[in-house]
């Protein structure tokens, strides 16, 4: 079992910044793609962006590209999301998923689920 607990949510003002933090735990995740998805209310949970632990290319939902950052500190199992220059649309959940053999392109299909983080970004 997987557990994925999030952290670093909360209000900003538009233009400003965020680093969310995603902590893993359970597993060894050398071979996991660990990510984050986004739900706004009324609409479909959103891809943000994905990392392996392996080390390879990073993927970004277009409506994030050049804005957010991920990375990750393997020492700490520990992935982050960097998020710069926001902007109200960007307010959502943010959801740290984890999987052992998805691929791109990154679907809403992911084995393990935090619990979420509110994103909330005013005018």
């Amino acid at each position: 079992q997987v557990q994925l607990v999030e952290s670093g949510g909360g209000l900003v003002q538009a233009g400003g910044s965020l680093r969310l933090s995603c902590a893993a735990s359970g597993r060894t995740f050398s071979s996991y793609v660990t990510g984050w998805f986004r739900q706004a209310p009324g609409k479909e949970r959103e891809f943000v962006a994905a990392i392996a632990w392996s080390g390879g290319p990073t993927h970004y939902g277009d409506s994030v590209k050049g804005r957010f950052t991920i990375s990750r500190e393997n020492a700490k199992n520990t992935v982050y999301l960097q998020m710069n220059s926001l902007k109200p649309e960007d307010t959502a959940v943010y959801y740290c998923v984890a999987d052992q053999k998805i691929r791109p392109p990154y679907g809403p299909h992911w084995d393990y689920w935090g619990q979420g983080t509110q994103v909330t970004v005013s005018s």
